[in-house]
């Protein structure tokens, strides 16, 4: 049975009948669907004295607004997004490497490196984010571009916030995306996955008004379009995200079968995304890393003083990575393992 919230059972009370019955049982019917638009209209009115309340011009409003309708299909995918299950084996990482990291996305990666050297050259300059981290990012949310989503986003991001799982998250995303038209973003651009995110590098609305950039100087942030922006704004994501100028990512480590790992424990500690450190080490220096005899694979160390944590994504005796503070940086991106491992090892096929 579909969870009905105490603000669902509020605004429908008094309903009896067939179509009390069709919304506690979640089945979709006309008339459950009428009452579904009925609300979001109204709801649609809240958001407006809401966004106009917080500067939004009526001028942007009145003008989307009349065309946005209820969308069931955002909140179906948005609650069937997976949870841990301890019933079940963790997932591997290999077979999530092979997709991401696969020779399509590294030939095509070292293709826009090219293209792209100039923009790159100068955006690590300013930043410290290095070229290949950057084109990686790119090439991990959107395929270089060619993967970034058909959903309006307006009406996504309104449905999302009616439903009321989190409302004032996507309350605030709509408001944002609203402002973005404000500011000279054309309407039909706002486009792109069920959850809000747009352009080349899937920014949320309100990460492109605060973190987006002009790449390539023309007065312009087109995160769609322009490959110098899309650069220029991954890399304003990751300075700001506190990447260290000179350090790696990390790297692949063999780790020695004598290793005791209760001897290396000790919980990481994040202001973001701490379960995935469920896998990791504490800190270590690579001074200390090397005292334990692990050793890198295919690159020298770098200096003793950076500090790492070890994680084995696929337990002992397989893969081993040493992830620096920058590991994090790719975390606060997208808070997962899979995809920091992934983004770190496809920026060094691509640079290669």
């Amino acid at each position: 049975m579909r969870r009905v919230s105490a603000e669902w059972r509020r605004h429908w009370r008094g309903l009896s009948g067939a179509l009390g019955v069709a919304l506690a049982l979640g089945v979709t019917t006309a008339g459950s669907a009428q009452v579904d638009e009925t609300g979001f209209q109204g709801f649609l009115q809240q958001l407006r004295a809401r966004a106009i309340a917080q500067g939004v011009t009526a001028a942007t409003l009145d003008a989307v607004l009349p065309s946005l309708t209820f969308n069931p299909r955002v909140i179906e995918l948005d609650r069937a997004q997976p949870g841990a299950d301890p019933n079940k084996p963790p997932p591997m990482f290999q077979p999530y490497r092979a997709a991401h990291v696969d020779a399509a996305r590294i030939n095509r990666g070292r293709q826009v490196y090219q293209e792209q050297r100039a923009h790159l050259l100068q955006i690590e300059r300013e930043t410290g984010v290095p070229e290949a981290i950057m084109v990686s990012i790119w090439g991990n949310e959107t395929a270089y571009g060619s993967v970034t989503g058909g959903f309006d986003l307006p009406r996504s991001l309104a449905s999302l916030a009616y439903e009321g799982r989190r409302r004032d998250l996507f309350s605030d995303e709509f408001i944002a995306a609203m402002r973005m038209i404000d500011r000279g973003v054309p309407r039909e651009r706002l486009v792109g996955s069920w959850a809000g995110a747009t352009g080349n590098p899937q920014f949320l609305p309100s990460i492109y008004l605060r973190l987006a950039r002009d790449g390539d100087g023309d007065g312009k942030i087109d995160i769609w379009n322009s490959p110098a922006d899309t650069l220029a704004s991954i890399a304003s994501y990751f300075a700001n995200a506190g990447w260290r100028r000179g350090e790696p990512w990390g790297f692949a480590v063999s780790v020695p079968a004598t290793l005791d790992r209760t001897a290396i424990g000790g919980r990481t500690t994040a202001p973001r995304c701490s379960r995935v450190f469920d896998r990791h080490s504490g800190w270590k220096s690579m001074a200390e890393w090397r005292a334990l005899g692990l050793a890198p694979i295919s690159r020298g160390w770098p200096d003793d003083h950076i500090m790492a944590t070890l994680i084995e994504p696929d337990g002992p005796g397989k893969a081993g990575y040493l992830a620096t503070s920058n590991y994090r940086v790719i975390l606060d991106y997208n808070c997962s393992n899979f995809y920091a491992l992934s983004v770190g090892l496809l920026a060094d096929a691509v640079a290669q």
